[in-house]
């Protein structure tokens, strides 16, 4: 459906619940819809890595590396999913409704998107560190010191940015929860 279509519908009815107009609540949606895809391809690039990585040099026999790196592309994958189903259901329910009820739905869904961050990440981030933390005998045994210790810093760094960013992304899904409570 074209934005002018949703411009008309929603245009059609009175705007008495806040101050965004339908083009305000598009361009919004479409910029967090932007962040996540982006969120998706990162998240998806390192699934493969480590996936790549797993089927050519890990899964000979099992042990706690192999653990360690399901660990980390489980938690990993299922934060892909989530993200794919929000974005899905988010983008259905715009085409789907008019401004009114899709303002309400707009509430609900950053609160969900709250819990999300505030719950459902810290939970896969915790594991995904665990998961890498299972890795880092095995790279001490098997990768010089310099390495090894290349390995830890980019690691944690690597991290601190993905935290960071989400961090980055959590403030701002905040304030359009706050602006949309104002209206």
């Amino acid at each position: 459906m074209e934005n002018d279509n949703l411009d008309k519908l929603w245009g059609s009815q009175r705007n008495d619940i806040s101050n965004f107009n339908a083009k305000d609540i598009i361009t919004k949606a479409k910029k967090q819809r932007n962040s996540q895809y982006i969120s998706i391809t990162v998240m998806s690039v390192t699934v493969v890595v480590l996936m790549v990585y797993a089927f050519y040099f890990a899964f000979s026999e099992w042990n706690t590396f192999n653990l360690g790196l399901l660990l980390m592309i489980s938690s990993l994958t299922f934060r892909i999913v989530l993200e794919f189903y929000t974005v899905y259901r988010k983008e259905k329910q715009l085409i789907s409704m008019a401004q009114k009820p899709y303002y309400a739905y707009l509430k609900r869904y950053y609160k969900i998107r709250l819990l999300i961050n505030y719950v459902i990440t810290p939970v896969c981030i915790a594991v995904y560190i665990i998961g890498f933390y299972l890795l880092l005998p095995y790279f001490k045994e098997y990768f010089s010191k310099g390495f090894y210790t290349y390995i830890i810093i980019s690691g944690v760094i690597s991290l601190l940015g993905v935290i960071a960013i989400i961090i980055y992304g959590t403030i701002k899904e905040q304030r359009f929860l706050k602006q949309l409570n104002k209206g």
